[in-house]
């Protein structure tokens, strides 16, 4: 991935909560696209240039570990970090076996989901913004 922009994609069916994490991540120098379904992204032509894919676990429709089955199940290699206000132990386990790469529960403080991102972001081999914090 190094050389090459860094996209987060973020599902979720709540706005605020898309509103404010999209906020974050361009605040530091990330690219950013928001989606308020699994059905939505899955639809779009955007998995290709996902570098990362903060994704809620309940949505009305496609729930968010149902979203990262088809993801793996088609191969997909990009790291999911799962937000949800619905934290409950079976959830984060499930989430964690699939092949989640973090998990967080709402809500999060921003240094919380710039660190988790940071840190998914340096495992795939991306180049981090500079102005991201480590």
């Amino acid at each position: 991935m190094t050389g090459n922009q860094i996209i987060v994609m973020i599902v979720d069916d709540d706005d605020s909560i898309r509103k404010a994490v999209r906020r974050l991540m361009k605040s530091y120098g990330f690219a950013v696209e928001t989606f308020a379904s699994a059905e939505e992204f899955l639809g779009s032509d955007r998995l290709a240039k996902t570098s990362c894919l903060i994704l809620d676990i309940h949505m009305p429709g496609m729930n968010g570990l149902e979203l990262q089955k088809r993801l793996v199940a088609s191969g997909s290699v990009v790291p999911v970090i799962f937000i949800t206000a619905f934290s409950d132990d079976r959830a984060r386990a499930q989430a964690m076996n699939a092949g989640a790469a973090g998990y967080l529960a709402k809500p999060f403080s921003d240094d919380e989901l710039l660190s988790c991102i940071h840190s998914v972001l340096e495992n795939a081999g991306a180049d981090v913004p500079q102005s991201a914090p480590r």
